[in-house]
C-alpha cells in the first residue's frame, strides 16, 4: 500500500516526512520523483509515503496508477498563513510557475497575495474533486498535527517509534519567515 500527502505547499509536509521516516515499516519521501516524466514520476516503490505538493497537477495520473489501492492525505494548514508564506515566494518555484505558465505572466497589478489565493483554491479544489470518491482518504490539518498524526500512524499500519515521529512536529523544517 501507498500512501500519498495531497498538498498545496507551505503546509507542513516537509515536516510530514521528517516524522514519517521514524516509520519502519514504510519508506517515506519529499517531491522524491518530481523531477522525473512518463511512468517513472509516479513509480513509488510499494509501502512507500510520498509528500509532493506537484502530484495536484497529476491527480488524474495518480488516479489510473493507483485509484483506491493507496491512501491518501489532504494536508492543510490556515489558508491565509499559507497565502502569505506563498506571496513571499512569487519570484521562484511553483508561485513563479503558477503566475508565468499557467496564468501567462496574469494580469497587471494582481498581488502576490491575490495571486498566492488563487493558486490555493485551484489546487484545493484539484485535492477535493480528486479525493470526493477515495474511500481510503484522511483530512490532516498543521494545526493538529499532533493529534493527527497520531491517528494517521494507527490508520496505516505504521511501526517504529511514534515518539520520535510526534517529536517532529515541534521542528519547522523548509519554514519560511513569519
Amino acid at each position: 500500500m501507498n500512501v500519498f500527502i495531497l498538498n498545496t505547499g507551505r503546509c507542513g509536509s516537509t515536516t510530514f516526512i521528517h516524522a514519517c521516516r521514524h516509520i519502519g515499516n514504510y519508506s517515506a519521501g519529499h517531491e522524491s520523483r518530481a523531477r522525473m516524466i512518463g511512468a517513472a514520476r509516479l513509480a513509488y516503490p510499494e509501502r512507500h509515503i510520498e509528500a509532493d505538493n506537484r502530484l495536484a497537477w497529476c491527480l488524474g495520473r495518480l488516479d489510473a496508477a493507483y485509484g483506491d489501492r493507496a491512501y491518501y492525505v489532504h494536508l492543510s494548514r490556515e489558508r491565509e498563513k499559507v497565502a502569505a508564506s506563498f506571496a513571499r515566494r512569487r519570484e521562484f518555484g511553483i508561485m513563479k510557475a503558477y503566475r508565468e505558465g499557467i496564468l501567462l505572466e496574469g494580469e497587471p497589478g494582481q498581488s502576490a497575495h491575490a495571486l498566492a489565493l488563487d493558486y490555493l483554491d485551484t489546487v484545493e479544489a484539484n485535492i477535493a474533486l480528486f479525493l470526493k470518491d477515495k474511500k481510503n482518504r484522511m483530512d490532516f490539518r498543521l494545526e493538529h498535527a499532533k493529534e493527527d498524526f497520531r491517528a494517521f500512524w494507527h490508520w496505516i499500519g505504521a511501526e517504529g517509534d511514534l515518539d520520535r515521529a510526534l517529536a517532529e512536529w515541534d521542528h519547522r523544517y523548509n519554514a519560511s519567515a513569519d
